[in-house]
């Protein structure tokens, strides 16, 4: 059933108040959604040395669940490690990954960023005219040493059956490149949205109820 799938690794308890946190993430939604409920961040973002593009490639028959959650923590791993090559003092790091899933389908389990036109054509005739899951995934490192903590938000998306000439102009659009499932809700695709059952933010890349939860346990916030 899609909603609020929670899986705990690690719950740590603090004493030490935390002013900001790290955001390992070079997403502008994302840094918007932290934003907007007033947490202070400061970016993490990859070295050109990093090989961050082969961390989101799928395993053989991997499922979107299991998919994601492996991502979220790999990206939460190595941005740790990116941490301790820094003079930067300590602060809690915030990973989140995203991906779209025709659950069942051969070919939709996992839908990805489109690699060029061709691949953004054929995710978008997948999820034509048919509801799909978007899945985000968010880990909390409280504290170096230990585990990060991970919580996952599912949520329903219907999508609309597109016509040709829409096809076209949103491809023509570029907004489909770089994104997850080929559309961004939060630009021109929210067009092709009838209903979602889920969370907004959590289509849009960083599932606020999920981080809030996250981000209380590491004394970042109270609300």
């Amino acid at each position: 059933m899609p909603g609020r799938y929670y899986k705990v690794i690690l719950i740590i308890a603090s004493n030490t108040l935390n002013s900001f946190i790290y955001l390992a993430s070079q997403s502008p939604r994302r840094q918007e959604l932290l934003t907007q409920i007033g947490v202070h961040f400061e970016l993490l973002l990859p070295q050109v040395d990093e090989d961050t593009e082969s961390i989101e490639i799928a395993l053989p028959h991997e499922k979107a669940r299991a998919y994601v959650e492996r991502v979220t923590l790999a990206k939460s791993a190595v941005a740790l490690e990116r941490w301790k090559k820094t003079n930067l003092p300590w602060a809690p790091i915030l990973c989140a990954d995203t991906t779209v899933s025709l659950p069942h389908h051969p070919a939709g389990e996992i839908l990805g960023k489109p690699v060029d036109t061709l691949d953004a054509v054929r995710i978008l005739r997948m999820l034509s005219g048919k509801t799909h899951e978007v899945l985000t995934g968010v880990a909390l490192t409280i504290k170096p040493e230990d585990a990060p903590v991970f919580l996952l938000q599912v949520s329903e998306v219907q999508f609309a059956e597109l016509s040709e000439e829409q096809f076209k102009g949103y491809i023509a659009s570029g907004e489909p490149f770089g994104k997850a499932g080929a559309y961004g809700i939060q630009g021109a695709g929210s067009a092709f949205i009838p209903s979602i059952k889920g969370s907004y933010s959590g289509i849009m890349g960083l599932p606020l109820y999920e981080t809030v939860q996250l981000l209380k346990r590491a004394q970042i916030i109270s609300i």
